[in-house]
């Protein structure tokens, strides 16, 4: 059985606004050892599967800073504060990102990003019967193009690397066991649905 690792320290070694970087010394289970780890601090993030009537998905376009690299993805972001719940982060990003709003939002999934390093979550969150309705809001540091795809084409865009955002091909991923009527299964507790919002 794989057991925790003791802890016996943690630094704080710096806060660089999306993200604060820590030291943690822990003691190894199996050898008696230490061994210094590096984690990244950072809130949690949620990614929006945003349905129209007619099965189109909103997508948008930006560039990356990190990769240097124009993608395709789906609206998400960081949540806030304030945020009551993932729900609320995925209607505000989708409504600023792309002007969209919709109806029945739930969460369909939840994925650790990188949990080597990272102490986070990201949520998806399905809405339905999205529509146009309010001007698109973008901060200083963003430059979205909105696209509506059809549903049917997600599969082949994943797979010829022209959506290639692993935790947005992850998101796309729960959608698809949504679909198929096997998401959520076997959830823990801690990320049952919050119920459904009206944007």
């Amino acid at each position: 059985m794989i057991q925790p690792w003791t802890q016996l320290d943690s630094v704080a070694l710096g806060d660089f606004k999306v993200f604060r970087l820590r030291k943690d010394l822990k003691r190894s289970p199996r050898t008696g050892l230490p061994h210094e780890f590096y984690v990244l601090e950072t809130v949690d993030w949620v990614n929006v599967v945003a349905l129209t009537p007619d099965d189109q998905v909103v997508l948008v376009e930006q560039y990356r800073h990190g990769t240097g690299t124009v993608e395709l993805e789906i609206p998400g972001g960081l949540m806030d504060a304030g945020d009551s719940s993932p729900i609320d982060t995925a209607l505000r990003e989708l409504r600023e990102e792309t002007g969209y709003t919709g109806r029945r939002a739930r969460i369909i999934g939840e994925v650790l990003p990188n949990p080597a390093i990272q102490n986070n979550r990201t949520y998806t969150v399905l809405v339905e019967d999205c529509q146009k309705t309010h001007a698109v809001e973008l901060d200083q540091g963003e430059d979205i193009v909105t696209h509506l795809v059809p549903i049917a084409h997600l599969a082949q865009m994943v797979a010829s690397g022209r959506i290639r955002h692993c935790i947005v091909v992850a998101a796309l991923y729960h959608f698809e066991l949504w679909r198929q009527g096997l998401h959520r299964l076997h959830a823990p507790a801690s990320t049952r649905e919050a119920g459904s919002s009206t944007a």
